[in-house]
């Protein structure tokens, strides 16, 4: 088990376990730990060990404190533990630590001790100085200065010296080469102008240590040497040979052109691989090559590799003690042959070499360009251009003969800048390069797309073509959230651009794309949106009969396939809803409804599809009506009879009651609701009584209360009494009744201005009726309106607003007055607008819509400014039946302050307030880079709206500017011709069509001219930028490749992220390039594309630069074809792949591959490919199973978005490393190459070498010419595991056999073969049961737990009877197989291993009770044995080398075998003379096998055997818990839900606080074209003006405008002349108000009504745009009333509809149909009111009575207008899917690893004397014009009132940059200056 914990920040704790028994009985107290040591196995690392105490206790606690103070860190061990190692401490630093054993309940005392590195390493070094060997001492000492040779010479030479750092030199050994090279440079005259030397190291792959170059003195190239790492690996001599002359030799790399050029070669051993090529082309190339071998190095090999003569360029020595020996002898042939070179050189070299000159490019298009040049002196052979894109990718090259000074370069990338090198060749060098950069155009793309005719489920598109293109590519998806991925292609030839898209959903946003395709490369996209028609919904909907419980619906019908319709309607305050649904009908009557409700109802067509948009509309029931004709009759002394009408057939009863009006106690009695009169009785005689009496309806609503008067008679008697209709008095009996003549008096149609009373007229005696009205206080004079007898109504005007009046109505008769009869009326208050929303907001415009107020208005005033940036306050007015305005010509980004007045005759409404703000129309994260004296660049984030980019530099300190126009898809520019050392502000402007955001700048200063280098020693350089590796990643070599998915669902910011995950990711590597990890990346959608390949890049630097210039790509997405790319373009050596280096790749993907992945990527991990997956989102996880490698657990990865990539980033890389650093070597078997070890080499067991194997001989096996090797009994062939397997096993492999039991093998186990640790504790093996006939493999798993797998069987005890048999012991990560004779026998599962130690030893036969060094093996006969790194091998095998399995027809010919066919037989020859008597031959070798014989009788069963010894005791079982399984597959997507019904506008609450700007949301559906309005009223008054001066008390005012028509009377009698005189006066009180108002405000309302209102209060549709003004008509008399008023011409396209707030949760309601929610709560107090006029003054003055106009005739029906545009500024990004929950700590397993597992290994750790320990450290589219709205033009705010002069002219009112217009209005007499936007033209008159 490996633990991992910290210490402070970088402080980790890691223990290795030891297996151990601890059998004890003790009982009671815990015994400490005893033995406390201390060992240093690096300078940040000291070992633990201790003795474990005896008795039971179940663990340890290790807790380490720094004496100087600071946290105390405590890590739980297990029992077993005897050792841990503390990393990442300060050598300087004291630390206490504390060992205690503990059990469940007790604990030991502490073992306690104190350690620093420092004092250890001192005493370390102390004792090893007492025991140093006095010979060795003095060989690792350089020699005595005085006696080295010395180099005088002044010639200089470039010396490159290659060390061999392979395992077998061993780290003690690698300190003698260290010694050697610093006696080696030592020798000569080095310097950046004298000799040079530079240095490389190699094993199985090379690297630079330092270049010619990298040191300017020779001390710092002997501090170099003694610093020299030791790199370890296998002996790849010839790799190395050619890697230096590839990159050492080159002047780049510090190599002189003139100088002399040496090769020092150092090695211990043979190479694995050719050196003879590689050594003939340094030595081709001038390079003169020595050649030093040590101990194992083959003589030939080294004479092979060296210069000529041998004597003096080889030398060899037999141990690496005396290598300095050779140190004189070597420098001095060195010395003597860089002088002679030098000569050689100088003799030679008689003219310089000269470069061509003059680089032009020419006739350059997208795919290449033409290069021409002046020719080079001298005799040129061939020419060379090198070309390559300038931001990074492999080098390409033409080669034209030398009389050719042109070359044409083709097949290039488009829109891409190249750097081209051109050199002359000659017939021994090359000249220095000609260079230059020229950039590809690019390719053009097709324009002007048209998407028409568009339908429910189709549209067309057409474009303008493109020249030269192939073809044409067409995308198109739908944009509603939940569909994007249902994107479709289509691809078409190239004389075709006009096409039709069918199949597609009704009322969809779609966007289309067009790429123009040039071959395999495709344009720049072009694309639109469109929407297609929605299902028709109902139209005209209309609402009749209105009654106070019930109302009639009315629609014009939707389309004939409308299957019915469902009726939504609602309580406007949403405490109800309800639902029904009707047949295919146009018309239906609601009942029981609330009277005095205001209901908002929704009719939906419903289709088979689905249903439609809804159409609206509202309307309020009446209330409750009253019981009319209430009378008296029937009078008595004591009683009269009520009597009424009932109005309605659901009153449930009445409640009369009665008062005497001379006071008294009222009575009352409940009648039932059938009732229609009523008997009073026990009045009192001769009393007037008040009756009243009201309705109360089954909802318990209740009527107004009606009342009368009534009286009882007198008794009886004789009075006089005086008759006033008469002059004569008469004496009689007489009964005295009061007249009232008026019953049900009703005040409504309140407004803030006026009244109307309605009166039953109870008696036609009446003459005329005196209606009296006062304020309710009593403040106002009572005002008195007579009106005749006939008349029963009266529109009482003009009165206060808010105000309650008392009414009182007396009839008059002939003779005098009747009872009069009073109610209260109270006029509405000057309400303001209410709810106030924003929405469509675009950059340059935004939506304001509104609640009307309870009361009519005349119109609203809009005010806006913006708040943030200094502006004037403008403003415009719309008309009563408008609730919304869209507000053109603002700045983005900007917030603007919005005021909503209410205009009413009396004055204005407090102030609607609200906050909107328009879209920020610029770039994001603008930053420079590439800095340079003259140039400079910078890089933004695209704008997803812009279609082109304004860039401006702008010196700041002359001021000069450079201006550039770039398309809106570039994220980059770079600018030239800039001046050194100079501060330069960089703006870019988006742009979107006609509109400009505002400048985004940053600042930047050009570097400065270079300065001369200072004489001393300069300051260390900085820290790299780039992230530095993390630890597991150092040993990592690999060709790594990414593949990452750019489709569609992806979107430009999560795109970003990918990058960035990629850039930390390739950051963590070590080293990059071909002695390192090579990394290349492919992004795909539809077709992969190749971002740049394996040996693209060289360094972490230019790597990572290039990952950020990687740009989005976009498209569907098909994983399968990407990776059948990477197979086939990328792992080739052309690409850059290396043999025998793991092969990894990283897919990256966010949802399910539009095609197979399977084959492939299983077809690619046989072949030894490691896969990690990862999904995110919507990724098929089982998919993602099937992409990875196995276990899923190390190498699927999926995350919820794209954020929490930094969840899993650590463990990648872990992984990654992992993989990466796990290397098996290419070995060639029987002609093919595979990725293994050859087993039997490795031990020695070849022809060659089996001689000097102690207990080996060499037998025939199972042919002839096959030989096998015997191994004696104790023979123990062993070979030490770093040999064999540096890097440890791989996860998966094959190990095969080809071996024989013999006789005298014995009956107890033996292992075939398996690997010990240090300690002799076994790790890995087979294990083979003679007596038991069975067959064990066993290894530790990655929790470090040991596990067992043993077969039995008939098929596995054949092996046993004494024939030779093919083994193949196949083991993955999840089973163990056993094929045994090319036939599989079993199966079994394991966990996936662990790794191996690699510093203890491998041996052959050891016995299984073996115990230490002293072994014991068993004799066996083996011919073959492999380790073969893939699982597939044994289904590949066909045991070709069991004579019984041999098929000749399928098996290669046998090694020296010859044919003996009677074909190839000649003549016999004559008999020869008989020979003599030969001498005795040698033992002949065994024969051949012979035939099988036929099955001889079955035998006897034998004596059983005597019982075998007891096996050896197994490890302790453990219980080992099971690593979770996979996440299950993802569910497939459910069905999309029908679309809810959309709810009734809810009503709104106080508007919240600005929130941050959001995501862009989904388009709005299209509103329905709303029917024809109903003809409205003729004008909107004028607002009043300021009041005059105040005049003397004036005649009568003059009659009010006139209302809206009414429904026509019945024809009334002739009115007296009083009452037409004031009609008139009315009229003429009308007029004045009109003058007087302010016409200028009003004019455009007039004429000119908006056509993009959308009203939510009446069901009018949108008028349309106004006709041209007609030329005034002659005075006239005033007209009628006029008739239906300004219909225009088509309007224009509708706005999308107004999104209803949410409402409150209601009760569970049907599927899909939403509720209406309640109405919020009263807003927060607003601003301060502005100051309003008050109630008006007495009238002024009448002025002059101006002259009307005849009314125009009414104009013709205008069209309905064409479909609704859906304003792009609602299209919302690709939606992103959810994706699985977070896991919690208990979702992710605690994976244990083995205590050795992935360790790195340091050979000289051999040296320390010390058990060594294993550590493992973790770690778009484009929006149409939008049509101008015909609103009128907003204009700087006035004061309200102001004063206004009745003289005309044209004057223009816009916001700044509106389109201009002029109409005649009146011109303010005004001091505040009007800002206007002019453009230098005089405003049309």
């Amino acid at each position: 088990m490996l633990c991992r914990y910290e210490i402070q920040s970088c402080f980790f704790l890691a223990y290795l376990a030891v297996t151990a028994f601890f059998i004890s009985d003790a009982q009671g107290q815990v015994s400490p730990p005893t033995r406390l040591r201390y060992n240093v196995v690096s300078p940040d690392s000291v070992q633990i060990s201790w003795k474990a105490p005896k008795g039971q206790f179940t663990g340890y606690k290790l807790l380490v404190t720094p004496s100087s103070g600071g946290k105390t860190n405590q890590l739980i061990l297990q029992n077993t533990a005897t050792k841990a190692i503390i990393q990442g401490l300060i050598p300087d630093q004291n630390y206490a630590l504390q060992i205690i054993a503990f059990s469940e309940d007790k604990e030991s005392k502490p073992a306690q001790g104190q350690f620093r590195i420092k004092d250890i390493e001192r005493r370390k070094e102390t004792s090893k100085s007492k025991v140093k060997d006095p010979e060795k001492t003095n060989a690792n000492k350089p020699a005595p200065e005085g006696n080295l040779f010395t180099c005088k010479t002044p010639a200089i030479a470039d010396i490159v010296i290659l060390v061999d750092g392979s395992w077998s030199i061993g780290r003690f050994n690698f300190r003698l080469v260290r010694l050697f090279l610093e006696n080696l440079v030592s020798a000569f005259n080095v310097g950046s102008e004298k000799t040079r030397v530079g240095l490389a190291q190699y094993s199985g792959d090379p690297r630079i240590e330092w270049h010619l170059n990298a040191y300017d003195t020779k001390d710092a190239v002997l501090d170099a040497v003694r610093n020299l790492p030791y790199k370890g690996g296998n002996t790849l001599t010839g790799l190395a040979l050619t890697y230096i002359l590839e990159n050492s030799f080159k002047p780049e790399a510090g190599a002189r052109p003139g100088v002399s050029k040496i090769g020092i070669l150092i090695t211990d051993g043979k190479s694995q691989d050719d050196v003879i090529p590689p050594a003939k082309n340094l030595r081709d190339a001038g390079i003169e090559l020595f050649a030093i071998g040590v101990k194992n190095a083959d003589i030939n090999e080294l004479k092979e590799i060296a210069s000529e003569p041998d004597s003096t360029h080889v030398y060899n020595v037999a141990d690496f003690n005396f290598m300095h020996t050779i140190v004189e002898g070597l420098t001095r042939t060195v010395c003597s042959r860089v002088e002679e070179q030098e000569k050689e050189i100088k003799g030679t070299i008689v003219a310089s070499l000269g470069a061509p000159s003059d680089l032009v490019t020419s006739e350059v298009t997208a795919r290449g360009f033409r290069v021409s040049w002046t020719h080079a002196p001298g005799k040129v052979e061939k020419y060379r251009v090198v070309y390559y894109p300038s931001r990074g990718g492999q080098p390409e090259e033409v080669v034209v003969d030398g009389s050719l000074s042109t070359a044409v370069l083709k097949n290039l990338m488009s829109l891409t800048e190249y750097q081209i090198a051109v050199f002359a060749i000659y017939s021994n060098a090359a000249s220095e390069g000609l260079r230059g950069t020229e950039t590809t155009l690019a390719l053009p793309m097709a324009s002007d797309l048209q998407l028409y005719d568009v339908s429910q489920s189709s549209m067309r598109a057409k474009w303008n073509g493109v020249a030269g293109a192939t073809g044409y590519m067409i995308l198109y998806a739908p944009l509603t959230e939940g569909l994007a991925a249902d994107e479709k292609e289509i691809k078409i030839g190239e004389a075709s651009t006009d096409l039709e898209l069918d199949g597609l959903l009704p009322n969809t946003e779609y966007t289309v794309t067009v790429y123009a395709m040039f071959g395999e490369e495709a344009s720049d996209p072009l694309t639109g949106q469109e929407t297609t028609l929605p299902l028709s919904p109902p139209a005209n909907l209309k609402f009749s009969d209105v009654g106070h419980s019930s109302a009639m619906l009315t629609w014009d019908p939707a389309s004939k396939n409308v299957n019915g319709y469902r009726i939504m309607y609602v309580k406007t305050d949403g405490t109800e809803t309800n639902e029904v649904e009707v047949g295919r009908v146009s018309t239906h009557t609601l009942k029981s409804l609330t009277s005095l409700t205001e209901y908002t109802v929704a009719i939906f067509s419903l289709y088979d599809e689905g249903q439609s948009e809804p159409l609206t509309g509202s309307f309020t029931t009446k209330r409750v009506p009253a019981p009319q004709h209430l009378e008296i009759d029937e009078a008595s002394t004591d009683s009269f009879r009520i009597s009424w009408k009932p109005t309605s057939s659901d009153i449930a009863f009445y409640r009369l009651a009665w008062i005497p009006l001379d006071g008294g106690e009222s009575e009352e009695v409940v009648i039932n609701g059938d009732a229609d009169s009523h008997v009073i009785e026990g009045l009192l005689p001769n009393t007037e009584y008040e009756v009243s009496l009201l309705a109360v309806f089954d909802d318990e609503s209740e009527s107004e209360v009606v009342a009368v008067l009534g009286a009882t008679f007198a008794r009886t008697t004789a009075i006089p009494t005086t008759v006033t209709t008469t002059s004569t008095r008469t004496s009689k009996p007489t009964t005295a009744v009061f007249r009232t003549g008026i019953r049900n008096l009703v005040i409504d149609d309140e407004t803030t201005s006026s009244l109307r009373v309605i009166w039953d007229i109870s008696d036609y005696n009446v003459q005329q009726f005196r209606v009296t009205y006062l304020t309710a206080n009593g403040d106002r004079a009572e005002e008195v309106v007579m009106v005749p007898g006939r008349q029963n109504t009266l529109l009482l005007q003009p009165l206060l607003s808010d105000t309650e009046y008392k009414v009182t109505i007396t009839p008059i008769y002939s003779d005098g007055e009747g009872v009069s009869v009073s109610a209260p009326g109270k006029t509405l208050p000057l309400s303001a607008p209410r709810n106030l929303r924003v929405s469509d907001e675009w950059y340059n415009r935004l939506r304001i819509s509104w609640d009307a107020p309870p009361s009519p208005t005349m119109g609203y005033r809009i005010v806006y400014k913006p708040i943030n940036i200094p502006g004037p306050a403008l403003e415009t007015f719309v008309g009563d039946d408008i609730n919304t305005i869209l507000i053109l010509n603002l700045f983005s980004g900007t917030e603007y302050s919005v005021k909503v007045f209410a205009s009413y005759s009396t004055g204005f409404s407090d102030a609607l307030t609200g906050v909107a703000k328009t879209l920020y129309l610029g770039v994001t994260n603008l930053d420079s880079y590439q800095v340079r004296m003259t140039s400079l660049c910078a890089q933004w984030q695209l704008h997803r709206h812009a279609t082109a980019y304004r860039v401006v530099i702008e010196s700041l300190v002359d001021g000069k500017k450079q201006e550039v126009n770039l398309g809106g898809g570039t994220p980059r520019h770079c600018f030239f011709e800039l001046m050194p050392g100079t501060e330069y502000k960089i703006s870019v402007h988006t742009q979107l069509q006609e509109i400009e955001g505002p400048a985004v700048s940053i600042m930047e200063t050009t570097l400065p001219f270079p300065t001369q280098p200072p004489t001393t020693p300069s300051t260390p350089p900085p820290p790299p930028t780039i992230p530095p590796a993390k630890e597991v990643c150092k040993a990592a070599k690999a060709d790594l490749a990414f593949l990452v998915d750019g489709s569609w669902s992806i979107g430009d910011d999560n795109f970003n992220k990918i990058i960035s995950f990629l850039y930390s990711t390739v950051g963590a590597l070590d080293k990059i390039g071909p002695d390192g990890t090579q990394v290349a990346i492919i992004q795909f959608s539809d077709d992969p594309r190749t971002e740049f390949k394996l040996n693209a890049y060289k360094t972490k630097e230019t790597l990572l630069e290039a990952i950020q210039q990687i740009a989005y790509k976009g498209g569907n997405t098909k994983t399968g074809k990407a990776i059948k790319h990477a197979r086939e373009v990328l792992f080739t050596g052309e690409a850059g792949m290396r043999r025998g280096i793991p092969k990894v790749l990283v897919v990256i993907t966010d949802g399910r591959s539009q095609d197979d992945v399977n084959k492939v990527s299983r077809e690619m991990q046989l072949d030894g490919f490691s896969f990690f997956a990862i999904g995110v989102a919507d990724a098929d996880y089982s998919e993602l199973v099937n992409i990875g490698s196995k276990p899923s657990e190390r190498h699927v990865f999926f995350v919820d978005d794209f954020d929490a990539f930094t969840k899993i980033e650590d463990e990648l890389i872990t992984f990654v490393c992992e993989t990466a650093s796990a290397t098996c070597p290419l070995v060639v078997k029987d002609g093919n190459n595979f990725a293994g070890f050859k087993m039997m080499e490795m031990f020695g067991l070849v022809e060659k070498e089996f001689s000097a194997v102690e207990g080996v001989s060499m037998e025939p096996g199972t042919f002839n010419v096959y030989p096998c090797y015997r191994l004696h009994k104790d023979a123990l062939v062993s070979q030490p595991t770093k040999y064999l397997h540096p890097e440890g096993l791989p996860s998966d492999y094959t190990i095969t056999f080809l071996f024989r039991i013999l006789p005298d093998t014995p009956q107890e186990p033996f292992a075939l073969w398996e690997i010990l640790n240090e300690e002799y504790e076994p790790l890995v093996g087979v294990i083979l049961d003679n007596g038991g006939k069975t067959l064990t493999f066993f290894n530790y798993d990655y929790k470090g737990d040991f596990q067992t797998v043993t077969f039995e069987g008939p098929e596995i005890r054949k092996i046993f009877y004494g024939s030779f048999h093919k083994l193949h012991v196949v083991i993955s990560k999840t089973t163990a197989k056993i094929i045994i004779d090319c036939k599989q026998v079993s199966e079994k599962t394991i966990n996936a291993a662990g790794n191996i130690s690699s510093d203890g030893i491998e041996v052959l036969g050891r016995m299984v009770r073996s115990r230490g060094p002293r072994d014991n093996s068993a004799p066996l006969q083996l011919q073959m044995f492999d380790i073969v790194c893939a699982t597939s091998w044994a289904n590949r095998d066909k045991c070709c080398e069991l004579p019984g399995l041999r098929d000749e027809e399928n098996c290669p010919a046998l090694p020296h075998a010859c044919s003996c066919s009677e074909a190839n037989k000649g003549p016999l020859g004559p008999p020869g003379p008989p020979g003599g008597p030969g001498v005795r031959g040698a033992k002949g070798h065994r024969g051949d096998p012979g035939p099988k014989g036929p099955d001889g009788p079955r035998g006897e069963i034998g004596v059983p055997g005597p019982q075998g010894p007891p096996g050896p005791q197994g490890p302790s079982g453990l219980s080992i818990q099971g690593l979770p399984g996979p996440p299950g597959e993802k569910g497939e997507k459910g069905d999309l839900g029908f679309p809810g019904l959309q709810g009734v506008p809810g009503a709104s609450g106080s508007p919240g606080r600005d929130g941050a700007q959001g995501q862009r949301g989904l388009p709005g559906k299209d509103g329905p074209t709303g029917p024809q309005g109903p003809p409205g009223p003729t004008g909107i008054p004028g607002a009043p003006g300021v009041p005059g001066v105040t005049g003397s008390q004036g005649p009568q005012g003059d009659v009010g405008a006139p209302g809206p028509p009414g429904a026509k009377g019945e024809r009334g009698e002739r009115g007296d002349l009083q009452s037409q005189a004031m009609v008139r006066a009315v009229a003429r009180q009308v007029c004045e108000q009109l003058i007087q108002g302010h016409m200028a405000r009003y004019n455009s309302i007039l004429n000119q009504i908006p056509s993009q209102s959308v009203s939510t209060r009446t069901i009018a549709g949108p008028p349309g745009e106004p006709g041209r003004p007609g030329a005034p008509g002659p005075q006239g008399e005033q007209g009628s009333p006029g008739m239906q008023g300004f219909p225009g011409s088509p309007g224009q396209p509708g706005r999308p509809g107004e999104r209803g707030l949410p409402g409150e949760k209601g009760e569970k309601g049907n599927p899909g149909v939403g509720t209406q929610g309640p109405r919020g709560p009263p807003g927060s107090t607003g601003p301060p009111g502005e100051s309003r006029t008050g109630s008006p003054g007495p009238p002024g003055s009448p002025g002059p009575r101006g002259p009307a106009g005849h009314m125009g005739p009414p104009g013709s029906q205008g069209a309905s207008g064409p479909p609704g545009y859906c304003d792009p500024s609602s299209c919302a990004g690709y939606g992103m899917g959810g994706g699985y929950g977070e896991p919690t700590d208990q979702d992710i397993p605690v994976v244990q690893l083995p205590h050795n597992s992935y360790q790195i290994y340091d050979p000289e750790d051999l040296y320390d004397g010390e058990q060594q320990l294993y550590v493992v450290q973790g770690s778009y589219p484009l929006p149409s014009p939008y049509s101008q709205s015909s609103y009128p033009s907003p204009h700087l705010a006035q004061p309200e009132f102001t004063p206004v002069r009745e003289e005309t002219e044209a004057v223009e009112l816009r916001s700044p940059g509106i389109s201009r217009f002029t109409r005649k209005i009146a011109k303010r007499s005004v001091k505040t200056p009007v800002r206007k936007r002019g453009n230098g033209k005089n405003p049309s008159r």
